[in-house]
């Protein structure tokens, strides 16, 4: 009885659905070419889904994909079977293609009013253009803060830079006195012994003495006046690897000068090299402001200590751990601090000090600087006991020290220049009184012709330049300095050999002036030095490049 229930429901004999239609032939194929059309749109479909998964493989689809496919497809047989049941009773099959079609499409809708609330938050065009209009918006604020952020960035630079340059006018302040002092018995040595040759020039043992006794003491004063002047220096702030030992060695004097002769000045700096990188002369002004803080906290007589060494590990701070650093410490005997004073010490402008004796921006300054090297500075003090300031700074492993400083220029012995032809003319340009006279005495000797200028304004009216051989040319003068000069000149005399004598502390405008048919010659030179510049013009004078 099953057996006959399932034959006749698979059973094709049942009458064709055209005959519904009385086999009107009109209608008959508008249902099957109806049916045709949808049956291909809707297989269509599914393909298309196959195509979007795979050109979108980073598109999550899921189970409704396939669902969906799968429910589209089946529709698209209820149709295909509708055709064939025009001609075949086979109404079986077009109901087991109907009931899987219930069967997709059941989950297939729940799923979909499930979605539902995810595709409404799908922004419509109109709001991806207000969503674009606002990011654009956004974007062009981000660009004038970032544009801002990099103008107030440059004017802390600059606002650093001249911070730096305050500080270090107050440490120079500092050492006014120490070097009136030495600049005062330097201007006696040399004063004192021009006085004797200048009394007794028949005795020659004794002037050759004299002299060289004159020459020590400038020789003093240009090691002294070179320390000032690249302490002074305005300069792009540049980290280069500095020995902090020979740094320390090399401006021992000035910490001496600074602290005043009560002070005893020791030195612990170990014998291997420690190396850090760091600015040099923010280095130097660190350690002079610490040894300043550590005078002032001494009463009467004293010891200053300055101790280097390689630290690292359990030896470092907390916060340092794991890395190498150098401990550059000022250890003073003096009256201390409380731990509240101690606390507040770092903070800028605050100073125990009286009004006028301190600004309270060294040890900030300090501070500052070993944060901005990556290190740190700690205080370490008690009422009555001395304090010992660590300056830690990050080493560097296997790495030769920058220079300590420029070197202060030697003065040669006194020895005869070197022979050699001599002759023409030189001009020489130089508003100083004492000066001028005495270029032209060391040219004349080497049997040059001198015309010598006090103003840059003379110079330049004159015809000496179509036959002068070199012109020395001081470099700083009022009114129209040496660069500007030496343009003017050339406008009319393009191989005209310069020679810029100068004291002046900018190494990087004079070094850039160097060069083809220019020479620098810095403040004191000796006549075996300008004889050394003059032949160093070798061949005839060269065109200066535009």
């Amino acid at each position: 009885m099953v057996h006959n229930a399932i034959n006749s429901f698979w059973s094709g004999e049942y009458a064709p659905h055209g005959y519904c239609f009385l086999w009107r032939q009109d209608l008959v194929w508008t249902h099957a070419i109806s049916d045709i059309l949808i049956a291909a749109a809707y297989f269509s479909i599914p393909f298309a889904l196959v195509r979007l998964v795979r050109r979108r493989p980073d598109v999550q689809f899921g189970g409704m994909f396939w669902l969906f496919a799968l429910f589209i497809f089946a529709c698209g047989m209820t149709h295909v079977l509708a055709v064939w049941n025009l001609w075949n009773g086979n109404y079986g099959l077009e109901g087991v293609v109907k009931a899987i079609t219930a069967a997709a499409s059941v989950p297939t809708a729940y799923l979909l009013w499930k979605l539902l609330p995810r595709a409404m938050l799908i922004p419509s065009p109109s709001q991806l253009q207000a969503a674009n209009e606002q990011l654009s918006a956004m974007v062009m604020e981000r660009d004038l803060a970032v544009e801002k952020l990099n103008l107030e960035m440059g004017e802390r630079q600059k606002a650093e830079q001249a911070l730096v340059q305050i500080q270090k006018i107050d440490a120079i302040g500092q050492l006014t006195g120490g070097i009136a002092h030495d600049f005062n018995n330097l201007l006696q040595a040399i004063s004192g012994n021009l006085e004797l040759i200048a009394r007794s020039p028949d005795k020659t043992e004794s002037v050759e003495r004299w002299a060289a006794n004159g020459r020590k003491a400038v020789e003093r004063g240009a090691r002294l006046a070179n320390q000032l002047l690249v302490f002074a220096r305005v300069q792009q702030l540049e980290r280069v690897p500095v020995e902090v030992g020979e740094r320390v060695r090399g401006m021992a004097e000035m910490v001496r000068r600074s602290i005043g002769p009560n002070i005893a000045l020791e030195l612990d700096l170990g014998d291997e090299p420690l190396t850090v990188h760091s600015e040099p002369t923010q280095l130097e002004m660190a350690l002079l402001n610490l040894a300043i803080n550590a005078r002032d906290a001494i009463s009467g007589q004293g010891t200053l200590t300055i101790e280097a060494r390689a630290v690292s590990g359990d030896a470092l701070p907390l916060s340092l751990r794991g890395g190498r650093f150098v401990r550059l410490s000022v250890i003073d005997d003096g009256c201390g601090m409380s731990p509240e004073v101690a606390a507040k010490a770092v903070d800028p402008f605050f100073t125990t000090k009286d009004v006028g004796k301190g600004t309270g921006l060294g040890l900030s300054m300090a501070y500052g600087f070993a944060r901005q090297s990556g290190g740190l500075l700690e205080i370490h003090s008690m009422e009555g006991s001395g304090t010992r300031v660590d300056l830690y700074l990050p080493a560097l492993a296997d790495e030769g020290a920058g220079p300590i400083a420029e070197a202060p220029q030697a003065l040669a012995p006194a020895d005869p220049p070197a022979t050699g032809p001599r002759g023409g003319l030189v001009t020489v340009v130089d508003d100083d009184e004492e000066v001028r006279p005495i270029l032209a005495d060391m040219l004349t000797t080497l049997g040059y012709e001198v015309a010598a200028f006090a103003h840059p304004e003379e110079a330049l009216a004159s015809a000496d330049w179509v036959s002068s051989r070199v012109a020395l040319v001081d470099f700083m003068m009022p009114g129209m300095d040496g660069a500007e000069l030496a343009r003017r000149i050339r406008l009319e005399h393009p191989q005209q050999r310069i020679v810029f004598i100068t004291g002046y502390s900018d190494k990087a405008s004079l070094d850039s002036l160097a060069g083809g048919n220019n020479r620098v010659l810095r403040k004191p030179f000796t006549q075996r030095e300008l004889v050394a510049v003059l032949d160093s013009f070798d061949g005839p004078p060269r065109a200066e490049q535009a």
